[in-house]
């Protein structure tokens, strides 16, 4: 059983930052920079809402930015101690809940393109591949998708 996915609060930061860290690592020598989940403000991230998390203790962490027109899926991550237990999809699960909850009719992502198991992923869970842009040293593969009105 999952237990429920909750906002993170302030003393969540430590955890919110190791668990990124945790699920990212292994990518810096594949993609050569530091994925840039690992550098984002994680304090200010949990400050505004955008962070919700799942666990006792924290195993699975996701980010949100609401835009106008849509949620981006800015960050997911779980740790590899806790993969294949489901966190991930019930993340993802969250995202679509919480995107209609705003009203928003779809969901936008961004993976790097040497991240090749996201690839298989995300098309598993009804996201189309939008295009590839290339933002300072990231190569990214946008992903959206559209959720029943």
């Amino acid at each position: 059983m999952i237990e429920s996915i909750r906002p993170a609060i302030a003393a969540d930061v430590t955890v919110v930052k190791a668990v990124t860290d945790a699920a990212y690592h292994p990518y810096i020598e594949r993609i050569g920079v530091v994925p840039a989940p690992m550098e984002a403000d994680h304090a200010a991230d949990v400050a505004a809402g955008r962070v919700f998390v799942v666990g006792n203790p924290v195993q699975g962490v996701i980010v949100l930015l609401p835009q106008d027109d849509h949620l981006l899926l800015e960050s997911v991550a779980v740790h590899p101690k806790a993969h294949g237990k489901g966190l991930g999809r019930a993340l993802l699960g969250f995202a679509e809940s919480r995107a209609r909850e705003l009203g928003l009719p779809e969901i936008r992502l961004y993976t790097n393109a040497l991240m090749t198991e996201n690839q298989a992923l995300y098309p598993r869970y009804g996201y189309e591949l939008e295009g590839r842009r290339v933002d300072g040293p990231y190569d990214r593969l946008h992903y959206r998708k559209r959720l029943p009105s």
